[in-house]
């Protein structure tokens, strides 16, 4: 390294910067190497082997559950209005959007 010149590391990309107090300018930097995104691509190609399988099986359970949707949302309505008709004192509740 040269005289008077130091060594700071970028704290964003954690390059090493080499800086000449001198002239306060950077000399040289040496940037850190990254590592590979994918290690072994045999694993990764059976990871994705069984994604469509996983993707089909969700897929299903939510196709399921929106056919019942219907039913559930349809006895939900059913016994409030069940209710409604037994207590017809009851006032439904100020909302703050009645206030006004």
């Amino acid at each position: 390294m040269a005289k008077g010149m130091f060594e700071v590391a970028c704290p964003c990309c954690e390059a090493i910067l080499k800086v000449d107090p001198e002239t306060r300018a950077v000399i040289a930097h040496t940037v850190k190497e990254k590592p590979r995104p994918i290690e072994d691509l045999a694993a990764e190609v059976e990871k994705l082997k069984g994604a469509g399988a996983r993707r089909e099986e969700v897929f299903q359970k939510q196709v399921a559950a929106e056919k019942s949707h219907g039913k559930v949302l349809e006895k939900k309505f059913d016994e409030l209005f069940k209710r409604a008709k037994e207590n017809p004192d009851v006032t439904p509740p100020v909302r703050d959007f009645d206030l006004d």
